[in-house]
């Protein structure tokens, strides 16, 4: 039986724009969401950075390149390729998102827009995901990268647990599977009695 849904694919094959659609849908069918996904940041047609924002529509940073960044002084300085990630800005805006998460209403499904390289950077992070994927009563619907290079311990570990159901997102599959993601929630949210 699974109890989270995951969607993996490579970058920009569509996988946020699933999680917003696959939201909607949960929404208007009377089932509660909350969490946050990535957006990508763009200045002049080029990629500056991405921003966290909550599905309530708080924005923060997550990163930005090098030269855009804030500066760090007096911080350790955590980056991914050409970017500085902004663990501050990301860990204020989501980590209280997990207080919330599962504590009220067992039919919210948690939305995790992504478990990535630079949300890892994160101690906090990490044992809220694993504390939220363990619990009996919180339903996560989330994002991981396609391994590649040097494995992410938490990344592999959710791909390998047994309550976990993971779908590869495609070019080909991308504009067709809402309806399957949506079933396996539906799965996930029925009462264990």
């Amino acid at each position: 039986m699974f109890k989270h849904v995951f969607l993996t694919g490579p970058p920009g094959v569509g996988k946020t724009t699933l999680i917003q659609k696959t939201c909607e849908a949960l929404v208007s069918s009377g089932v509660g969401v909350e969490g946050f996904y990535t957006e990508e940041v763009r200045e002049g047609g080029r990629r500056i950075g991405f921003d966290v924002v909550t599905l309530t529509g708080e924005r923060g940073h997550l990163s930005r390149i090098r030269g855009v960044a804030a500066s760090s002084l007096g911080r350790q300085e955590y980056t991914v390729g050409q970017y500085v990630v902004d663990l501050p800005s990301f860990e204020n805006l989501v980590l209280p998102l997990f207080r919330h998460a599962g504590s009220e209403d067992s039919r919210k499904v948690f939305v995790i827009d992504e478990i990535g390289k630079m949300e890892l950077f994160s101690q906090s992070f990490i044992r809220s995901v694993k504390k939220n994927l363990d619990s009996s009563i919180c339903t996560i619907l989330g994002t991981i990268p396609v391994p590649k290079g040097k494995p992410l311990g938490l990344v592999e570990e959710v791909r390998s647990r047994s309550d976990v159901k993971v779908f590869t997102v495609s070019k080909e599959n991308r504009n067709t599977i809402l309806q399957e993601i949506l079933s396996a929630l539906k799965t996930c949210q029925k009462p264990t009695n």
